[in-house]
């Protein structure tokens, strides 16, 4: 009593059009498959998409149903789903459109986890606009967004300025827990710092990669680059993110942290109050402060993932808190 056909994917070497193909033999699947993609049958072989093995009878009855397979024909290889991805890459710099459009093609059928990923990684990575910066080089990236932002930078801006300026206002409210006595000496130390932001824009102008002032601060000061792409400064997995390429990477740059290496709640705050409070007339050296607070001297850019919520242990350089008197020397 022969077997019951059995149902398959087939589809050509190079081509991601999958057709459905019911046999019994391996001969006769073959034969059939030769007949549907107009190949010859001398000469021709069936092998798995997976890994390009190549089928025998035996292997071929133990085949679950609508495993999916590839008929080559004379001359043809298959070396498994990296072939694919070999032939898109190959593809990218002249037919960069064909490629993302043939992924998708692939991706709408395909039905293995690992491979559905690797597709979707590649349809993103290569669907990328980094360079536009205006609205209108670039629509799908602004969705979402309020319709004053016009370029990419200055959204960025904009962002980096929200966090700054909500540091700053947490600084401010500490003041109810100041000593009384200290809170005008505390009132004037943040009025200085806001000053200095208010001069550097809020350091939004670290986004700006539209002017070379900016390009030449990120440069000279160490902030994060411009252009991109933002690297995780604290991890192991080697994050990388350029906000700039599309608005999925827009999105989840939001959602990065800038992690204060000694904390901003437990350490640098709490710190500059008690520096205003116990000076007993020397001079709290604010911009020490100031740099902990706002600036890459201990902020750090990190992935959700590996941002440290746990007290960190770490303090303030007490040799800093205060400005050192200038020595008169007596000259005799």
């Amino acid at each position: 009593m022969s077997e019951p056909p059995k149902p398959f994917r087939v589809r050509a070497c190079g081509s991601p059009q999958k057709f459905g193909v019911a046999a019994s033999s391996l001969r006769g699947l073959l034969r059939k498959g030769c007949r549907l993609l107009e190949l010859p049958l001398a000469g021709s072989r069936l092998c798995l998409y997976e890994d390009g093995t190549e089928l025998t009878e035996s292997y071929f009855r133990a085949l679950p149903p609508q495993t999916e397979l590839v008929l080559l024909g004379p001359g043809e290889s298959w070396r498994g789903c990296a072939s694919d991805i070999e032939r898109f890459l190959s593809a990218f710099c002249s037919h960069g459109a064909a490629v993302v459009e043939a992924a998708r093609s692939l991706l709408s059928d395909e039905r293995a986890p690992r491979r559905q990923k690797l597709l979707a990684d590649l349809i993103h990575n290569l669907s990328e606009n980094i360079l536009a910066e205006d609205k209108e080089q670039d629509r799908s990236w602004f969705e979402g967004l309020e319709s004053r932002f016009k370029t990419k930078s200055s959204y960025m801006r904009y962002s980096c300025e929200s966090r700054i300026r909500g540091y700053m206002k947490e600084v401010s409210s500490f003041m109810p827990n100041v000593h009384p006595t200290a809170r005008d000496a505390y009132q004037r130390i943040m009025e200085l710092m806001a000053e200095k932001l208010r001069s550097v824009k809020y350091n939004g102008c670290y986004f700006d990669r539209t002017e070379e002032e900016a390009a030449r601060l990120c440069t000279a000061e160490g902030w994060f680059s411009c252009q991109g792409p933002f690297d995780c400064s604290a991890c192991p997995c080697r994050h990388s993110i350029n906000p700039y390429s599309n608005r999925e990477s827009r999105i989840l740059f939001s959602t990065w942290n800038l992690d204060h290496v000694i904390e901003k709640k437990r350490a640098v705050v709490p710190e500059l109050a008690e520096a205003v409070t116990t000076g007993d007339g020397r001079e709290v050296n604010w911009e020490y402060f100031y740099q902990l607070l706002f600036t890459v001297e201990n902020l750090k850019l990190v992935h959700i993932a590996c941002h440290k919520k746990t007290n960190h242990h770490l303090s303030c350089d007490k040799s800093k808190i205060y400005r050192k008197r200038k020595q008169n020397h007596k000259i005799s």
